[in-house]
């Protein structure tokens, strides 16, 4: 896109796209914390069980891309989660370099005990089934789109 046809111009706060996301995202995150503050789980620590809940023992690299974390960040999530009895790391018995991450009994027993949050906080969002989906696929889009156009300003 030209930016001399963007459709925000000026420095108004109240214009900025960035302002309402960030609000959005806080907000979102508040709604899930009086859910995960029960179980001791930060909201962060919510997302990296939420990986392992779908796809058991998983690679640190893996976990890293699928969250879109590095492995400086996701490091010390994972050892909170270690020291809660959530998760085991276990170095891979044939590439010692390959830090394998699973479910404990008790982390694999904590879904039932959170199945119920991602339908009660979507509904706190006021949107109907299509519009959630319409919102995520717009999301997604606009993720795409910066990630793009990182990658051809870093190799310029």
């Amino acid at each position: 896109m030209d930016p001399s046809t963007a459709p925000v111009t000026t420095f108004l706060l109240d214009d900025q796209l960035c302002l309402d996301l960030y609000v959005t995202s806080r907000t979102m995150i508040a709604a899930y914390r009086s859910h995960l503050e029960a179980v001791k789980l930060t909201y962060p620590q919510y997302l990296v069980m939420l990986a392992l809940w779908e796809h058991d023992a998983q690679s640190l690299r893996q976990l890293s891309e699928r969250l879109v974390l590095d492995a400086g960040t996701l490091s010390p999530l994972l050892k909170r989660l270690e020291a809660g009895g959530f998760i085991s790391r276990v170095r891979d018995e044939r590439d010692e370099r390959t830090l394998r991450i699973s479910l404990t009994p008790t982390g694999h027993a904590l879904k039932q005990q959170l199945e119920h949050v991602p339908a009660q906080v979507s509904c706190l969002t006021g949107l109907s089934v299509e519009e959630l989906q319409d919102l995520k696929r717009t999301l997604q889009s606009v993720t795409a789109h910066f990630r793009a156009a990182t990658l051809s300003e870093s190799s310029s």
